[in-house]
């Protein structure tokens, strides 16, 4: 097996399908609605230790919860990062509660805030660390943080438009076969499949940001529309490719199309 590695050729099937997707009126809607202020990585928090926090937070959430989680982040950040790791055992259960797995949502908050603690003893700053140390250490540092959650942690903690793109386990297990490429095994394949949607990115930043100008986004004239390609890339998936239509073309990336050519005619 060849694992796909970024070059030109990849670099043209993921413009072809941002192309496309970011055309699809109901995969527009959502970015539009989630690309300013985002409703799982919201701006009025800005604590980056609570930033870090919800990243592993809205892990295994099915998006219908969106407003009890929101409600949960609220709740947290009211109380403050010091003042949450200090809650009892009582008060800690009862506030992720509504989330779900509640052991394992307090695990990765002690966790977080050890790390955190032990970096800060260190004088290691995280935020001066390169995106791959960033997300390799706290993959490795923070219990519950796996590669996806940490890409998460680091976007989010550094803004929308840092230049980072997460990859979640439907952009490895639908996105990437769409687009024909082959990822790594197990946990890695979340920072390769990161690293060919980054690459893209790079080189078509200019067509990217054309196409995002046709929307109701703001992106900063010095940025890399990495934040909007990802949206772009989350909804199609989630509304495409999770579970697929019958418009949908069963024979992507060989077709160029990705939906109503003459591949889904009877």
């Amino acid at each position: 097996m060849t694992v796909t590695t970024p070059d030109r050729r990849t670099d043209d099937r993921i413009l072809a399908l941002v192309t496309r997707a970011s055309a699809l009126a109901d995969v527009r809607v959502e970015v539009e609605a989630n690309h300013d202020d985002n409703r799982w990585w919201p701006q009025a928090i800005t604590d980056p230790r609570l930033r870090m926090l919800a990243a592993g937070w809205s892990t295994r959430i099915n998006y219908r919860m969106v407003d009890t989680y929101a409600a949960v982040l609220t709740q947290a950040d009211t109380l403050g990062f010091d003042a949450l790791t200090d809650l009892d055992d009582g008060q800690a259960r009862a506030l992720v509660a509504p989330l779900g797995l509640p052991e394992a949502r307090l695990s990765y908050l002690h966790s977080l805030a050890d790390a955190l603690a032990r970096w800060d003893k260190d004088g290691t700053d995280p935020a001066a660390w390169d995106a791959k140390t960033f997300i390799a250490a706290f993959a490795r540092d923070v219990h519950g943080a796996s590669y996806k959650v940490a890409q998460c942690a680091a976007l989010y903690a550094r803004g929308y438009h840092c230049g980072i793109i997460p990859v979640d386990a439907g952009m490895v297990t639908k996105l990437a076969p769409a687009l024909g490429f082959t990822l790594p095994a197990g946990p890695l394949a979340h920072e390769h499949m990161r690293r060919l949607l980054e690459h893209a990115v790079a080189r078509y930043t200019g067509p990217l940001h054309a196409l995002a100008a046709d929307q109701k986004v703001t992106i900063p004239a010095d940025a890399a529309p990495t934040w909007w390609t990802h949206l772009t890339l989350i909804y199609l998936k989630r509304l495409y490719l999770n579970r697929p239509p019958a418009h949908l073309c069963t024979r992507r990336p060989t077709c160029p199309a990705l939906t109503d050519c003459a591949h889904t005619r009877p």
